[in-house]
C-alpha cells in the first residue's frame, strides 16, 4: 500500500523504489485515473461504465470494467495472495474504491502544500510553493484530455496551480528577490494573459528591479489583453508613475519601509558594540521567538551567542538583564535544544549567584524563572536519569530547579508586577511535572495565568494560560471544556499574530478526533498533522512524534505492535522506552527483560505517564515484575486522567485501564509462581 500515484501529468504509479510499475493499458489508466479523482469515495461499477464509454458501451462493458480492476489489483499489489482482499483498490457494495492516503497521491500532497505555504511566512513559504509546484509533471490527467468525468478535477486543479504561481512570486516580492520573480511570471503572463493578478504582479517586480519602463510596457500589454483590464492596473501603474511607498498594492506595505529607514538610522546612530545594541537584541529576539516557526529558529539560534557576549563585558547585571529578559511563553516541556536549554539554565544560575541574595528582586526573579523554564524536561540534568527498575529517587538538580520555581513565583508576588508572575508561572508550569496525576494542579495554574494575562492586558501569556489549561482538561478527559479553550486560543492567536499556538490545537484536534470517533477516523488526521507540523520550528515537539502516534492504537488496545508498524519511524527521544515493547512484540523475551532492567524513568515532562504506559506494557508482556511495579505505582497518582492526553498530543485511553491490565499481570505472575 506504499505505492505513489500521479494525477499532475499522465496517470503513473510508482513503487517504493520510485520504479514505474507497467500498466500500458490506457484503459487500466483511465479507470486508476477515475477512482482516484473520487477521493476514496466508491464508483459504482455502472457509473464506470458510463465514464469510460462516453457515447454507447458495448455489450460486454461491465465485464471488462472488472476485468481492468483485477489487472490494476495484480499491478498495484504483486505480492497480494491470490484468495486475499485487495487492501488497497477495494469492492465495496455496487463497484470500486482506491484507499490511497493523501501523502500517496501527487495532487493529494499538492493540495497539501499549498495549504501549508498559505499559512507560512513569506521566506518559508517560497520553499513550500515550490515544494507544490514540483509536484506537476504536465496537465492533470495528460493521457484523457478530453474525459468528461476529469472535466471538474482538471479545472479545480489548475486554478490552485496558477494561484500557487502567483502567491509564490507575491511571497518572493515580500522577502525582496524581485529579480528572481520576472523571469517566471514573464513565462507565467505569456501563458495565461487573462490573470490580471500576474499582471500587476510582473510589473510590481519589475518596478522593484528597477525597471520601471518595462513595468510600464507590461501594464499597457496588459489592458490589451484583457480590453481595458480592472482597478489593479490602474492602481499598480499609479503607484509606479508616483512612487508610492504606501499603495495598497504594494506586498510589502508601509510597516516596512518605516522599518527600513528606522533600521538604518539606528545603525547611523548607535554605537558598534554598546551596550544600548545588546539590549535591544535581546527585544527583537524575544518578538521574534512568536514571530513564527522561521522566527522561532533563528532566536534559539543567536540567543546562546547574546547571552555568551553579555557575559564577556564583565558586567554581571548587565549579563543579568540580557539573561532574564526572554521572557518568550514556553509550552512544550521537552527543549528544542536541550543542550543549549542547559547551558542557558546554567548561565541564568550563574548571573543570580553573582547577584547574591541582596540583588535586584525582580532580576533575580526573572532569573529564577529562566532556571526554570530552560530547566525543563531533563534538559538541566547534571547526571544520567535513575533507572525505572529501581526505587524513586530525588535528583538534586531537580530540586533546584523547582526551587527556583517557587522562589520566582513567591517574589514575583510580592512586587505585584503582572508580567514578572506571569514568567514566573511558566516556570512553575515547567516544574510541575515531579509526579505523574499534575493535570489538575496545571489546570489551576493555567487558570491563574489565563485571569492574570487578561486583566493585564498580556496577549501571549493569555495563549499560553489557555493552551496550559487546554493540555490539562485534555487529561482530566475534560474535553467540552478544552474545545472551548482551543477556539479561544485559534480567536487570540489570529488577532495577536501568535501563528505557533495553531501548532498546540491542531494536534488537540485530532486528539479529539481519536476520543470521540476513534483511531480509523483519525488516522488519516494524524498523518496531514504531521506532515503540516513538521516545519513548525518546534524540534522538541515534533521529533519522535510520528513515533507516539503509532503507538495509539497499540496502546489503545491490549495488544503489542504488530511486525512492521514502527518500520522507518524516528522514534527520535522515546526510542528507548519504545525498545523493550518492541523487543517483546518480536518475541525476543530475553532481550526485551534487558532492555527493561536499563531502560530510564520517563522524563518529567507531559508525555511521562503515555511513557510509563509503554513500559508496563512491556514489562507485563516479558513478566519483569520490579518495572511493571515500579509503573504501576507511578501511574496510580494519575487514576483519574487520560494517559498521554494531559500532551495534547496523543490519549492512550484512561490511565485506569492500563492500572487494571498491570494490575491482572501482576495476579498472574503471582499465581503462576506461588507468590
Amino acid at each position: 500500500m506504499s505505492v505513489q500515484f500521479g494525477l499532475l501529468g499522465p496517470v503513473t504509479v510508482w513503487d517504493t523504489a520510485g520504479a514505474l510499475l507497467p500498466l500500458s493499458a490506457p484503459r487500466h489508466r483511465e479507470v486508476l485515473g477515475r477512482l482516484l479523482i473520487a477521493r476514496g469515495r466508491v464508483v459504482p461499477v455502472g457509473r464506470l461504465v458510463a465514464d469510460l464509454w462516453e457515447d454507447e458501451a458495448p455489450a460486454g462493458a461491465v465485464g471488462s470494467v472488472r476485468t481492468f480492476v483485477a489487472a490494476l489489483r495484480r499491478a498495484l499489489e504483486p505480492g497480494r495472495a491470490p484468495r486475499e482482499p485487495s487492501r488497497l483498490l477495494v469492492t465495496d457494495g455496487p463497484g470500486y474504491a482506491l484507499r490511497a492516503g493523501r501523502e500517496a497521491v501527487d495532487a493529494w500532497r499538492f493540495e497539501d502544500a499549498v495549504a501549508r505555504a498559505g499559512q507560512a511566512p513569506p521566506r518559508s513559504a517560497v520553499e513550500l510553493w515550490d515544494t507544490a509546484l514540483a509536484c506537476w509533471r504536465g496537465p492533470v490527467l495528460a493521457d484523457f484530455p478530453a474525459a468528461a468525468w476529469a472535466a471538474a478535477e482538471r479545472a479545480r486543479l489548475d486554478a490552485l496551480r496558477l494561484d500557487a504561481v502567483e502567491r509564490r512570486a507575491d511571497a518572493l516580492l515580500a522577502t525582496g528577490a524581485a529579480r528572481d520573480a520576472v523571469a517566471d511570471l514573464h513565462a507565467h503572463v505569456a501563458e495565461h494573459p487573462g490573470r490580471e493578478d500576474g499582471w500587476v504582479l510582473l510589473a510590481t517586480a519589475l518596478d522593484r528591479a528597477g525597471r520601471r519602463g518595462e513595468a510600464l510596457r507590461a501594464l499597457a500589454r496588459a489592458r490589451d489583453a484583457l480590453s481595458g483590464g480592472g482597478g489593479a492596473l490602474a492602481r499598480t501603474e499609479a503607484r509606479i508613475l508616483s512612487a508610492a511607498a504606501d499603495s495598497p498594492a504594494e506586498p510589502a506595505g508601509t510597516a516596512d519601509s518605516i522599518w527600513d529607514r528606522a533600521a538604518a538610522s539606528w545603525d547611523r546612530s548607535v554605537p558598534a558594540r554598546s551596550r544600548a545594541r545588546l539590549h535591544a537584541t535581546a527585544g527583537l529576539l524575544r518578538d521574534l521567538a512568536v514571530s513564527g516557526p522561521d522566527g522561532l529558529e533563528e532566536a534559539h539560534r543567536h540567543r546562546r551567542d547574546l547571552v555568551a557576549a553579555a557575559e564577556r563585558t564583565g558586567d554581571p547585571e548587565l549579563a543579568a538583564r540580557i539573561i532574564g529578559s526572554y521572557d518568550v511563553p514556553a509550552v512544550w516541556t521537552r527543549a528544542d535544544d536541550p543542550e543549549g536549554a542547559g547551558e542557558l539554565s546554567r548561565a541564568a544560575a550563574r548571573a543570580a549567584a553573582l547577584l547574591g541574595p541582596e540583588g535586584p528582586p525582580a532580576l533575580r526573579a526573572r532569573l529564577l524563572s529562566v532556571v526554570a523554564v530552560e530547566s525543563r524536561g531533563d534538559a538541566a540534568a547534571d547526571a544520567p536519569p535513575p533507572r525505572a527498575s529501581g526505587a524513586p529517587a530525588t535528583e538534586p538538580w531537580r530540586l533546584r530547579a523547582e526551587r527556583a520555581a517557587d522562589d520566582a513565583v513567591r517574589l514575583a508576588r510580592r512586587l505585584s508586577d503582572p508580567a514578572l508572575l506571569a514568567f514566573a508561572l511558566n516556570g512553575a508550569f515547567m516544574q510541575a511535572f515531579a509526579a505523574c496525576g499534575s493535570a489538575a494542579r496545571r489546570d489551576a495554574l493555567g487558570t491563574e495565568l489565563t485571569r492574570l494575562a487578561v486583566d493585564h492586558q498580556l496577549p501571549g501569556h493569555e495563549v499560553l494560560g489557555r493552551i496550559i489549561r487546554l493540555q490539562a482538561l485534555a487529561g482530566l478527559g475534560d474535553f467540552t471544556n478544552a474545545d472551548t479553550e482551543a477556539e479561544e486560543i485559534d480567536r487570540l492567536a489570529d488577532r495577536n499574530e501568535r501563528p505557533l499556538a495553531g501548532v498546540f490545537t491542531a494536534w488537540y484536534r485530532a486528539l479529539r478526533l481519536c476520543e470521540t470517533d476513534g483511531w480509523p477516523a483519525a488516522r488519516h488526521r494524524y498523518a496531514q498533522i504531521l506532515t503540516e507540523t513538521a516545519v513548525c520550528g518546534m524540534p522538541g515537539l515534533t521529533q519522535g512524534a510520528a513515533a507516539l502516534v503509532a503507538l495509539v492504537p497499540v496502546m489503545r488496545g491490549d495488544t503489542l505492535p504488530r511486525p512492521g508498524d514502527f518500520d522507518g519511524l524516528d522514534a527520535g527521544p522515546y526510542q528507548p522506552w519504545l525498545d523493550p515493547l518492541l523487543l517483546a512484540a518480536s518475541g525476543d523475551s530475553e532481550q526485551a527483560r534487558q532492555a527493561l532492567s536499563t531502560v530510564p524513568r520517563p522524563p518529567h515532562d507531559l508525555v511521562q505517564e503515555a511513557l510509563w504506559c509503554v513500559i508496563a506494557r512491556a514489562a507485563a508482556s516479558v513478566g519483569h515484575l520490579p518495572v511493571l511495579r515500579r509503573a504501576r505505582d507511578e501511574l496510580a497518582r494519575a487514576a483519574a486522567e487520560y494517559a498521554g492526553a494531559g500532551s495534547g498530543l496523543v490519549s492512550f485511553g484512561p490511565v485506569t485501564h492500563h492500572l487494571a491490565a498491570a494490575d491482572a499481570a501482576i495476579e498472574a505472575h503471582a499465581s503462576a509462581t506461588g507468590q
